[in-house]
C-alpha cells in the first residue's frame, strides 16, 4: 500500500516544497474484525510532521482528519466488541485535540517524537518493562478557542509589498501580532480563569499510585519545603512532585499559582517512601513591577501547593513573608513605547 501511494505523490518543484503525508490505508469491517480476533490489543498511531516550514493548521492537524477519526471509530468498535483494548499512540510534536475521541481509547500514550529509539521506548512502556513517569510540559486544550492566543494569532497582514528574508531566498508579508497573553501564559491562564483543559499541565499517569504526606515549611533565610511521597500501589515506580506557589493579593496582578519547582523520586518499590525538599528564596517569589521597573516580592501570606499536576494538588501549607523585598530595581524600560539608548537596533522595541 505504501509503495503504491508514494508513486502517486507529486514531484517537488523546489527544495522547500513540502511532501504531503500519505493517506491512511482504508480499513473495512472484515479486516478490522479479523484483526480483533487475531490480536490481543490494538495499537493506533496518530502522527504529525514538525520542523521548518511545517506551520500548524487547525483542520487535519490540531483536529484529526476525517480518515483518522474513522480509523479510531472502526478499530475501537471492532476490538471492543471482541472484549479487547485499544491504545492510541501520539507521535506528535505539539498538542492536538483529544477530547472528542479519547473516550474510544482505553489508553493514550504520548511519546512525542522520540527519534530512532522511540519504538523501543514505547514497547518498554506497553509491556511494563518501564513504568511511565513523564508529565506534560504543556496544556492540552479541549478546543482551539480555549487557547488564550487563538483570537490574535497569526496576526493581521499589513498592506504593502512582500519583503525579502533569509538573504533573499524567501518572501514574507509584513504582519502585526498583538501580544495579549500578558503573564497568563499556559497553565497560568487556564488555572486563573478556570478554563477546563483536556489534560492539564503536569498531568501524567503511572502503573502505580502515590500518596503525599507530612508537608512542612522551615524559614532559613529563604524557605525549605519538604514533603514525603509513598508508593501506595503494587508495582515499582517514580513520581514527579510539583511545587506551586500562590502569591498574596497585593498591588501586582498574579496568576492563580505558578510552578516554582519539581523533582522526580528514585524508583520506589511498593510501600517505600521518599522525602523531597524544595528551596525558595525571595528571587523565586518576585514579580515584575512595570511602574517601578523592578522585581519585587510582596509581603504577605504565600500558599504552597504540592501535587501530581497543576490541578491534582495533594498537600498544601503556607508561610508569611514579613515585608516587601526588592530583588532588582532601576532596570531598563523595554515597554513598546520606549527606545532605550544603548540597545542595538535589532533589540529595540
Amino acid at each position: 500500500y505504501i509503495a503504491g501511494e508514494k508513486l502517486k505523490l507529486p514531484k517537488k518543484k523546489s527544495f522547500f516544497e513540502l511532501v504531503p503525508p500519505l493517506p491512511e490505508m482504508p480499513l473495512d469491517s472484515d479486516l478490522l474484525d479479523g484483526a480483533a480476533v487475531a490480536n490481543d490489543i490494538a495499537l493506533l498511531t496518530i502522527g504529525r510532521n514538525s520542523g521548518e516550514f511545517q506551520d500548524r493548521e487547525l483542520k487535519g492537524d490540531f483536529y484529526l482528519t476525517e480518515v483518522e477519526r474513522a480509523m479510531i471509530d472502526g478499530v475501537s468498535s471492532a476490538f471492543h466488541r471482541a472484549g479487547k483494548k485499544v491504545v492510541v499512540i501520539l507521535n506528535i510534536g505539539n498538542v492536538i485535540e483529544t477530547a472528542s475521541w479519547r473516550g474510544q481509547a482505553d489508553a493514550i500514550l504520548l511519546p512525542w517524537q522520540g527519534g530512532q529509539e522511540a519504538g523501543n521506548a514505547v514497547v518498554d512502556v506497553l509491556t511494563g518493562d518501564v513504568n511511565p513517569s513523564g508529565k506534560l510540559p504543556t496544556t492540552f486544550p479541549i478546543r482551539y478557542e480555549d487557547v488564550p492566543s487563538s483570537d490574535t494569532f497569526p496576526g493581521i497582514e499589513i498592506p504593502g509589498e512582500e519583503i525579502s528574508i533569509a538573504g533573499g531566498l524567501l518572501k514574507a508579508k509584513p504582519s502585526r501580532v498583538e501580544y495579549e497573553d500578558d503573564i497568563f501564559v499556559g497553565y497560568r491562564y487556564y488555572d486563573t480563569f478556570d478554563v477546563s483543559p483536556a489534560y492539564e499541565f503536569g498531568y501524567g499517569l503511572s502503573y502505580t499510585r502515590f500518596d503525599y504526606s507530612d508537608i512542612t515549611i522551615a524559614a532559613n533565610g529563604g524557605f525549605s519545603i519538604t514533603v514525603t511521597v509513598t508508593n501506595a500501589g503494587a508495582v515499582a515506580g517514580r513520581e514527579v512532585i510539583q511545587l506551586y506557589v500562590t502569591a498574596p493579593e497585593g498591588n501586582l496582578v498574579k496568576p492563580a499559582k505558578e510552578l516554582k519547582g519539581f523533582s522526580k523520586t528514585s524508583e520506589l518499590p511498593p510501600g517505600a517512601s521518599e522525602t523531597v525538599t524544595f528551596e525558595l528564596s525571595s528571587n523565586d517569589l518576585a514579580s515584575f513591577h512595570d511602574d517601578r521597573a523592578a522585581w519585587i516580592s510582596e509581603g504577605g501570606e504565600y500558599l504552597v501547593s504540592v501535587g501530581a499536576s497543576s490541578r491534582d494538588i495533594r498537600s498544601v501549607a503556607s508561610f508569611i513573608l514579613e515585608k516587601e523585598v526588592v530583588v532588582a530595581d532601576n532596570l531598563i524600560d523595554l515597554s513598546p513605547d520606549t527606545n532605550p539608548e544603548g540597545l542595538p537596533l535589532s533589540m529595540r522595541p
